[in-house]
């Protein structure tokens, strides 16, 4: 149970870029839509939120997130990166494994989802480890992560691969017992042994060792065809190269069971930012040619890639204010996603915003198989919405962010969009642009040590 979250009147919002219309929210649901409905004669009190020129989009989901809670602490908590997510337009994220404890357990992936609801900013969902401790040699706690509190759906070892053709099988066919998935980090690593970025004329000026795109393209390959023999889902994480792209596309030409995600920075960044040698554009899998930022926003704007995955990963500044080679990968991205993917897919006339809604919420919360998240925005569906501003333009400053890290790589560039309000559970967790209050789980401490 949840106390009253109270009764909202939107006006005017344009509905998934369309025409405007009104939303009226109450007990979590959307109660009622259409045009000039009225707060007047109302029993309850009601919020009236005007929207003219405001998008009006189902609350954004997110099926790669860093919170680093348990054990990295001074990179991230649950509670400053669900902050960031309610501030970016998430309305649920997906808490990857490689925590300390790694979350390879009941007992570690129901203390990631008790810290979710003791925040209320976002529905956090936790994604099990597929190998113990992410070692590659033996299979997790599937099952009991998937019959926990948390009901985990989402497996992986993200971070490193799952290379051993083996036991990817096991996996493949352990969770297709209760419709599990696994999210695969592609990366042969025996292929990418010392790389520090991608392997092309770049890498070759810089003499840093390179990263090859068939290091993720031969990994991607061989799942593919393993979950066509298994006939169970296998999810494909940022994706990078062109050569991806075209395997996936392949594969659901078969009809073989893939998603796959690409991240905002995989859609704008190219590796000719390493010549800065600036270590906040070291991530894994590195940024890639401008060639494969084409076929990514192409391949995302035809279905071929399912979502966008933000891979959201704050470290602690001493971990990338060094020299290169000794620099943390990953970037942060919550609060950044929404106006990068407008600004490379929406303004460039590659999508609407209802394909925007697409890819950020209603498959990203079919992937994670969240039955309450990336619904229509329709009567009698629940109230996770979020109001944008499209015309709005901001430079991004890492120190005004909620999430710990700093290690943005877009810091100091203007970007096009802005999150005016979010709705989770039909609570405001946003708006004006600015935290509200979180959701008010009635159980919300109930387990957190």
């Amino acid at each position: 149970m949840a106390a009253n979250t109270g009764t909202y009147l939107i006006r005017g919002a344009s509905i998934l870029g369309g025409e405007p219309a009104d939303l009226l929210i109450r007990d979590g649901v959307i109660a009622e839509t259409g045009t000039g409905l009225s707060a007047e004669g109302r029993a309850d009190d009601v919020t009236v939120i005007d929207a003219a020129g405001l998008v009006a989009l189902p609350g954004m989901v997110d099926v790669h997130t860093h919170l680093r809670e348990p054990g990295r602490e001074d990179a991230e908590t649950v509670e400053t990166g669900t902050r960031a997510a309610a501030l970016g337009g998430y309305t649920a994220v997906h808490a990857m494994a490689n925590s300390t404890p790694v979350a390879d357990t009941a007992g570690v992936v129901e203390q990631v989802f008790t810290l979710g609801r003791a925040a209320g900013w976002v529905d956090v969902r936790p994604v099990g480890a597929v190998t113990v401790g992410l070692a590659g040699e033996q299979l997790a706690e599937l099952g009991a992560m998937a019959d926990s509190r948390a009901r985990v759906r989402m497996f992986s070892d993200d971070g490193i691969c799952v290379h051993d053709p083996v036991l990817m099988r096991r996996a493949l066919e352990y969770v297709k017992a209760f419709d599990g998935v696994v999210a695969q980090h592609a990366q042969e690593p025996r292929l990418t042994a010392g790389a520090q970025m991608n392997e092309g004329e770049v890498s070759a000026v810089l003499g840093l060792a390179g990263w090859p795109a068939v290091a993720e393209e031969s990994i991607i390959a061989r799942d593919v065809l393993l979950a066509q023999h298994v006939g169970s889902r296998l999810h494909v994480c940022h994706v990078s190269t062109a050569g991806s792209v075209e395997i996936i596309r392949w594969a659901k030409e078969r009809g073989i069971n893939v998603t796959a995600e690409v991240t905002p920075h995989h859609l704008l960044l190219t590796d000719d930012l390493v010549r800065s040698y600036d270590p906040v554009f070291k991530v894994n899998p590195p940024l890639r040619t401008d060639a494969d930022v084409q076929a990514l926003r192409a391949g995302l704007a035809d279905g071929t890639i399912d979502v966008v995955g933000t891979d959201h990963a704050p470290h602690p500044s001493e971990h990338k204010e060094c020299e290169w080679a000794q620099a943390a990968m990953g970037m942060t991205g919550l609060e950044t996603a929404l106006s990068v993917v407008q600004h490379t897919m929406i303004e460039t006339g590659l999508m609407t915003w209802a394909d925007f809604a697409r890819v950020t919420s209603t498959a990203a919360a079919k992937i994670g198989r969240l039955a309450d998240q990336g619904r229509p925005l329709e009567a009698g569906e629940p109230a996770n919405v979020i109001l944008v501003d499209p015309a709005a333009r901001w430079t991004v400053d890492p120190f005004r962010m909620a999430t710990m890290g700093r290690n943005s790589p877009f810091k100091g560039r203007e970007l096009p969009g802005k999150v005016v309000a979010t709705f989770f559970k039909g609570h405001p967790t946003v708006l004006d642009g600015e935290l509200n209050t979180p959701y008010p789980y009635a159980d919300a401490t109930a387990g957190v040590a």
